[in-house]
């Protein structure tokens, strides 16, 4: 099985679009977009340095615009699996069909603006936690505050939040970690981007969608989506909830994935899949960031791809919350206990008192998505149970 990957902030480099202005109607197509972005995509793309890439509300819509770019000229009737990491999700949705390319463009400008909006509200930033146990991780973050706003697999974590907290981690870092802050704007994928959450869903809830016409994985859970309108709710939620690149990777390996093409500019999440996967077969990758590389990646497409006699499910499901409150699980069930169809799993008390969690199916409890006392909004994953194609 064949995927295709769209990567998010933080993989762009000054200049990476001007060998693809060479192809036929690349910049029309660009100048097309810009118009819809409200920025200009072909001197970001081609002109502009590092600074001025990096600014959140230019560079969401020039990724995004990348991704599409390079994968028209692949044949994607052949791919069956599409994800993007944090932005770059936008661009996966389109490419599985459930948004126009157009759709796409201007729900990542609106994305882009706001967030960087959102960012000058208050001093927030971000920070990687490279090694460390990741409960200890988890913990120290709790600690001072903070919140895992990507868990990326390959023993990285990105903490975010209120700069002082940062501060305060970097001092006092868990056993076995270094703590790398990172040149963004602020605190993406918290509850301090809530602003820009509210104002992208209101943009988005008048768009035109479509099902997914291939599997679409989401960050939210790793899950595939089944419904476009689903799909949506969960772009415009992943605003604040933090991206699970590492259930993304894990979904790839219970899929069955033996070939990866990352679109433009790619590199990161090739990088983070082949770390990750080593253990279980790594994927044949190729990383599309000229036309150059496109021979290459046709071939891996023409050797992994093709439509498969059924569409394969992810072997695990995930159970959501059922309102908004906080969350308390059942303490005697522990990663690894095989649950049944039933069951009761926790609470969630909110205005209206406790509402139980209950499995919806049967199989090992793999992962507790929430914890004891987090604050939770309806359809948020709790619980990821284990199960079989």
């Amino acid at each position: 099985m064949l995927a295709v990957l769209s990567p998010g902030q933080g993989s762009q480099k000054p200049g990476f679009l001007n060998p693809w202005l060479d192809v036929a109607g690349v910049e029309a197509r660009l100048r097309w977009w810009s118009a819809l972005a409200g920025v200009d995509l072909v001197h970001l793309g081609t002109r502009a340095d590092a600074d001025e890439i990096k600014d959140t509300a230019r560079t969401q819509p020039l990724l995004v615009a990348a991704a599409l770019l390079a994968a028209e000229h692949l044949p994607m009737h052949d791919v069956a699996l599409v994800a993007g990491h944090s932005v770059g999700e936008l661009g996966a949705a389109a490419l599985a069909g459930v948004l126009p390319a157009e759709a796409a463009v201007t729900l990542a400008g609106v994305r882009g603006r706001e967030m960087a909006a959102a960012c000058a509200l208050e001093p927030t930033g971000m920070a990687a936690v490279l090694g460390g146990d990741p409960d200890e991780v988890l913990a120290a973050l709790r600690t001072h505050g903070l919140h895992a706003a990507n868990r990326n697999g390959a023993g990285q974590i990105v903490a975010a939040g209120a700069v002082a907290g940062l501060e305060k981690l970097a001092a006092e870092p868990p056993a076995r970690a270094r703590i790398i802050r990172l040149q963004v704007a602020g605190a993406f994928h918290t509850p301090y981007m809530a602003p820009a959450e509210s104002a992208l869903a209101g943009v988005a809830a008048g768009v035109t969608v479509a099902d997914p016409a291939r599997i679409l994985l989401s960050n939210l859970d790793g899950s595939p989506v089944g419904h476009g309108r689903e799909t949506v709710q969960r772009l415009v939620r992943q605003v604040t909830a933090p991206v699970r690149w590492d259930l993304c990777m894990r979904a790839l390996a219970d899929l069955g994935v033996t070939g990866v093409v990352e679109l433009p500019p790619a590199g990161t999440l090739a990088g983070l899949v082949k770390r990750e996967l080593k253990g279980e077969g790594v994927p044949e990758v190729v990383t599309l960031n000229t036309p150059d590389d496109l021979p290459a990646a046709r071939r891996l497409v023409a050797r992994h791809g093709g439509a498969a006699a059924h569409r394969p499910a992810a072997r695990f499901r995930v159970v959501v919350s059922p309102a908004a409150g906080v969350f308390t699980p059942v303490t005697e069930l522990a990663e690894g206990a095989e649950l049944r169809a039933g069951q009761v799993l926790g609470h969630v008390s909110g205005r209206r008192g406790p509402v139980e969690v209950t499995a919806h199916h049967t199989g090992p409890l793999t992962e507790w998505l929430a914890h004891h006392a987090d604050p939770v909004a309806p359809g948020q994953p709790l619980v990821r149970i284990g199960g079989s194609h």
